[in-house]
């Protein structure tokens, strides 16, 4: 049992390190994710910076979230691209959910739409709604 202990502790190293070299390799690229769905708070003011959670799936474990990128058409239209990282290798291939903020920094009191932009050219949109 001892000897067990020992190799699975071994494999754990051995794949430690091999998920911090495929992600330092030049065998990475960055690609545009669509998200499932996205948690849009309530209570922000003028005064506060606004958020929301945004979840998905990864389609395999060689995916790692890597950004957002929020822009602004006009004071009241947010538009939002996610991307991921996927390195090249050897990867599991099971579905990774993932959870992220985005801030989205001060916005304008009112009602404000905001665009999550997938990479196939569809998106889906929700309302968020700042106070005075």
């Amino acid at each position: 049992m001892k000897n067990f202990g020992t190799l699975a502790l071994l494999l754990v190293f051995a794949m430690g390190g091999t998920a911090a070299k495929a992600s330092q390799s030049p065998g990475t690229k960055e690609v545009a994710i669509g998200l499932s769905d996205a948690f849009i708070p309530g209570g922000f003011s003028s005064a506060s910076d606004a958020y929301v959670v945004a979840s998905g799936l990864f389609p395999n474990s060689c995916y790692t979230w890597k950004r957002a990128d929020v822009s602004n058409p006009d004071t009241f239209t947010h538009e939002v691209k996610s991307f991921a990282t996927v390195s090249q290798g050897m990867c599991l291939m099971v579905l990774v959910p993932f959870n992220k903020e985005i801030r989205l920094g001060q916005l304008a009191e009112g009602k404000h739409t905001l665009r999550f932009l997938n990479g196939d050219g569809t998106f889906m949109e929700k309302s968020l709604t700042i106070e005075e």
